[in-house]
């Protein structure tokens, strides 16, 4: 929507990201990611924590199973996404607001730490995808094995931008 406050969240995992599916069997991941400020005190010459914001998360379908499977408590991750708030009465009958991001992008964050990305297909079960036509193979790993360097300009030569499927 045009309308909606969009972020950007760098921070830790608290738990591993917890995956359940809608009765039309639509994947949906929930995970709180912690986020919290440092800055450097010039007087005590050292760095101080902020307070910590504690920010729930949901992405949805594909990408909810591959949080799921890439993701656990602890992994540094940058999300992007949409602000949603939510009105609500709680048991004792209390009107309260609730502040969610509905994630649209998400992975770890490669500032102190290494992730070699897999290409799935969900559509073949999981699996590697078959071979393409430029003659790559997916091996489910991630690496694909281009027949033409994919970075070297030129145009599209079967590089990340054309998936074998």
């Amino acid at each position: 929507m045009a309308n909606d406050t969009t972020i950007t969240v760098i921070g830790n995992l608290t738990a591993d990201p917890e995956l359940r599916f809608t009765q039309s069997g639509i994947a949906v991941a929930s995970f709180t990611i912690a986020s919290t400020p440092r800055a450097f005190d010039k007087q005590a010459n050292e760095w101080r924590d902020g307070e910590a914001l504690f920010l729930r998360c949901s992405i949805w379908r594909d990408a909810a199973e591959n949080v799921a499977d890439s993701l656990e408590k602890g992994a540094r991750v940058i999300a992007q996404g949409n602000l949603v708030q939510r009105s609500f009465t709680d048991r004792d009958g209390n009107n309260r607001t609730s502040i969610e991001l509905n994630v649209l992008e998400v992975g770890p964050s490669l500032k102190y730490a290494t992730a070699k990305p897999n290409k799935v297909d969900r559509r073949n079960g999981g699996r590697p995808a078959a071979p393409s036509p430029q003659g790559e193979q997916w091996n489910g790993g991630g690496q694909a094995a281009p027949a033409a360097d994919p970075w070297a300009g030129g145009g599209n030569q079967g590089g990340y931008d054309d998936p074998p499927f």
